[in-house]
């Protein structure tokens, strides 16, 4: 199993407005710089944490994303399964009359034991826990155009102290 491209950004996104003081609203350009998601991408990304009650989207000049469930009790199940939908290692874990063996299968029983191991430690882990482990943030690389561009500034701005 692994989380798509577009959860592990939901992760991303609400991380980083969990290390936000709860009233700021964040906009949505200085996420996806700060975190290296596409920026049209976090707005899709951002509709489905709105519809699961994790993020407000406040539109407008001033818009941009807040956090709406404090850090400490949004867990990393939260946005996982908003992204996902619930967690399941096969079919039958979910829908057990799915499969006629369900009743005698060892295989279901160790799927239905993982299931709920790999539930109970990300419903265990809060945003508030990976505040408190999260490292320095790198700063976000710059497009070599972006750095022509402010080479340039320099550059008029040194002739410009010259005259």
């Amino acid at each position: 199993m692994e989380i798509t491209r577009a959860t592990e950004y939901a992760v991303r996104c609400v991380l980083h407005l969990a290390l936000e003081p709860g009233d700021r609203v964040v906009p949505r350009r200085e996420i996806a710089r700060a975190r290296q998601i596409p920026e049209q991408f976090l707005g899709k990304i951002a509709q489905r944490l709105a519809r699961h009650g994790i993020i407000r989207i406040h539109q407008g000049a001033r818009g941009g994303y807040e956090l709406l469930v404090p850090a400490d009790r949004v867990t990393l199940l939260d946005v996982v399964e908003a992204g996902e939908g619930p967690l399941s290692l096969n079919k039958c874990v979910m829908h057990p009359k799915s499969c006629p063996r369900t009743c005698v299968c060892a295989a279901h029983r160790i799927w239905s034991e993982a299931r709920r191991q790999l539930r109970d430690t990300l419903a265990g882990t809060t945003f508030a826990d990976l505040d408190a482990q999260e490292g320095p943030l790198a700063a976000p690389r710059q497009s070599t155009r972006e750095q022509a561009g402010s080479g340039r500034k320099r550059e008029m701005t040194t002739r410009t102290r010259r005259r």
